[in-house]
């Protein structure tokens, strides 16, 4: 059975390992499935194939794909090349692939939809999210409750449907919550591995990161611990279960 491979953008250790934590927790993978790449420290290993793999799990981050390239560190023009270049055969083979946050931006912006951060920008907390008329009937998420809640904290978002994708989840902050381009490539603005704790991590370690006033983050951890979040994970388990089966 072919691994799946873990692609992490985080530059902060403590909220990259909880994130890779998190997925494995919340899709049902053993670290032993996995392949885990922390892009911020190290490249795409040389002779990589997209196809030695089950599919494609890509995490969140601080990083917006629309800042202006020299507004951008060394670490994050690294990030978002590595990943942009991997998309152009993701997309042209309908690769199972997986994009957590930061992953639905690059999905677009690969795709030449808009992504910015004039519209659907999105405080940190939990939002309520619905199934669209495609997403009623799509394999990983058309048997999920028409609404439920999943945690958001984002600076940037699609600002249109990009061409040939289906429209699966919206909400009222931001319509573009979860696409599908072609059969086999997700992506979501929400983070579908979070709960509350991992939020509340999160909140701490990224206080300081623009996302909220900092003097806020302890009224943030209250709110968010405060939400019964744990339908968005069942997407992840449904994404590795598909996939897991068909790569046998």
């Amino acid at each position: 059975m072919k691994p799946f491979v873990i692609l992490q953008l985080r530059p902060e250790t403590a909220a990259a390992d909880n994130e890779f934590d998190a997925i494995l927790e919340k899709s049902g993978l053993d670290k032993s499935e996995v392949v885990r790449i922390r892009l911020e420290r190290e490249p795409i290993p040389e002779g990589f194939e997209l196809h030695d793999y089950a599919g494609v799990i890509v995490g969140g981050g601080p990083g917006c794909v629309s800042d202006p390239a020299e507004q951008k560190s060394e670490a994050e023009r690294r990030i978002e090349e590595a990943i942009l270049g991997l998309m152009p055969a993701i997309a042209a083979d309908d690769v199972p692939f997986m994009g957590c946050c930061y992953g639905i931006g690059i999905l677009a912006h690969h795709l030449g939809a808009k992504v910015g951060k004039e519209r659907y920008g999105e405080d940190v907390g939990a939002v309520a999210c619905t199934l669209t008329g495609d997403g009623k009937t799509d394999p990983l998420v058309k048997e999920l409750p028409e609404s439920f809640m999943a945690f958001v904290g984002h600076k940037e978002a699609v600002q249109e449907l990009p061409s040939g994708c289906a429209h699966l989840l919206s909400s009222e902050p931001c319509p573009y919550q979860m696409i599908r381009y072609k059969d086999n490539i997700y992506a979501t603005q929400f983070h579908p591995e979070a709960d509350s704790k991992v939020f509340e991590l999160r909140i701490n370690i990224y206080k300081d990161k623009g996302y909220f006033p900092p003097e806020e983050a302890e009224k943030l951890i209250a709110s968010c611990n405060q939400q019964n979040v744990h339908v968005p994970e069942t997407i992840l388990r449904n994404f590795v279960t598909k996939y897991q089966s068909s790569s046998r």
